[in-house]
């Protein structure tokens, strides 16, 4: 580790938004914004399809990883958020001056790979599920949304998208009310989350590390620091608390509860889709689902019309949320790894390269779509990707956090290194499993 930041920012505020006083009044949903963002971004298409699959092949048994994962998943969010709030930095913004360029850009660049795969998948999805809703051409509406998330992400101004993309988690209550169109054993589910039978057998290993690897990802330490950034230079007499710790009550108060909200809205939605999977689908003897869309379309003949088009209706607008967060936290993450220019706020002719990752990691994703890739062995080898990347950016991350150099004054507390250590360690053990698997299976030899 060097032993200072740079004193030449990563970032550039290019436009800034004024608002009424430095401390302005706020609505509930104005205070919840990169972590309730970051949060429904984690429930994909491609988590939904780990939730679904877990669910139907095992029913009830796997609900208790997602009670489990709530408080690792929060507190190494919470720290990834400080540390942009902080410093005025997103995390390849501080590892840049931290750590050796080699490392970083390798990260960086496996990061962008894993990231372009689940758009990939992710669009596949979104226009499986429109065609099986409307009819008609899935590659014609998998391209045609795709598009849209790109574009918008260009060329709408910072705050108005943010507000849309507040707006699209309210899609995720659509798994909420599928729960409603099937009967449910409520003693059985709480016993059964909150009092597991853990059995050991390959095939549960297999599907609880899906589970963990979909639940805490690499890109959403990315997206929800650099948020931090955006929403710090979107304001004028916001600051860095590093320089201006008379801000710090009030913003780490925020983070706490925006993070905390925002998690246990992500691993709540993916609660009911697992069990939603698991009394329509299992108990009906229908446990081989790979995708997200033929969860939907499984569900048709057990729980009605209705529940197929919640379903469907939710991978479509969880995928319109999900894709520009995986375009962005690999943008963001390129850009700052190479010291560009980068922000939501900026005008595209002055953040071409940013905007041009984001971009480029759309249209492959669409264009990968058209060609006979599978789209079930493309997500494994991501996760094998997000795997390799996440505990050494997840220790990397409580290294920088407790640094005072870094922090200043603001280290995180004991409670929350020991939580982040924590999820550090497990998530190790836990890609350790993955390569053991992998090992025993031939897949790696």
């Amino acid at each position: 580790m060097s032993n200072k930041l740079h004193t030449a920012p990563v970032l550039d505020k290019v436009e800034t938004v004024q608002r009424d006083g430095p401390k302005h009044q706020a609505s509930v949903l104005e205070k919840l914004g990169p972590g309730l963002i970051t949060g429904a971004a984690d429930d994909d298409p491609s988590g939904i399809a780990t939730y679904s699959q877990a669910g139907a092949h095992f029913g009830n048994t796997m609900l208790w990883t997602l009670v489990f994962t709530y408080p690792l998943m929060a507190g190494i969010q919470i720290i990834s958020a400080r540390l942009g709030r902080v410093t005025g930095y997103g995390l390849a913004g501080i590892m840049r001056n931290f750590y050796a360029p080699a490392w970083l850009y390798t990260l960086v660049c496996l990061l962008l790979i894993a990231n372009t795969i689940n758009i990939a998948a992710d669009i596949s999805a979104m226009g499986n599920a429109l065609a099986l809703v409307l009819g008609g051409p899935r590659h014609f509406y998998a391209a045609g949304l795709g598009l849209v998330c790109c574009l918008l992400q260009v060329f709408i101004s910072y705050n108005r998208y943010v507000r849309g993309l507040k707006w699209l988690t309210l899609s995720l209550f659509a798994y909420v009310g599928i729960v409603f169109a099937v009967p449910i054993p409520w003693p059985v589910v709480m016993k059964d989350a909150l009092w597991p039978s853990i059995n050991l057998g390959a095939d549960h290993i297999t599907m609880i590390v899906a589970i963990f690897g979909t639940t805490i990802s690499p890109y959403l330490f990315f997206w929800q620091a650099s948020q931090e950034v955006e929403d710090l230079n979107a304001v004028d007499a916001d600051k860095p608390l590093r320089g201006h710790p008379e801000q710090a009550g009030l913003n780490l108060k925020r983070i706490k509860i925006d993070t905390l909200i925002g998690m246990g809205f992500s691993n709540l939605i993916a609660f009911f889709i697992m069990l939603t999977a698991a009394a329509a689908l299992h108990q009906h003897g229908i446990t081989d689902i790979q995708t997200s869309t033929q969860a939907a379309e499984a569900l048709r003949p057990i729980a009605g019309r209705f529940a197929f088009v919640l379903f469907a209706l939710g991978i479509l607008g969880t995928g319109m949320l999900s894709i520009p967060v995986l375009a962005g936290s690999a943008a963001f993450a390129v850009a700052e790894a190479f010291g560009w220019r980068q922000g939501l706020n900026l005008n595209p002719r002055l953040g071409m390269r940013f905007y041009g990752i984001i971009v480029a990691a759309t249209l492959i994703g669409i264009a990968l779509g058209f060609t006979k890739l599978d789209s079930i062995k493309a997500l494994f080898w991501s996760a094998v990707i997000n795997g390799i990347i996440s505990v050494p950016v997840m220790a990397m991350m409580m290294r920088m956090a407790v640094n005072p150099k870094v922090m200043g004054q603001f280290v995180i507390s004991r409670r929350l290194r020991i939580t982040g250590w924590l999820a550090t360690i497990i998530m190790a053990f836990v890609v350790l499993l993955m390569f053991a698997q992998l090992v025993d299976l031939g897949t790696l030899s």
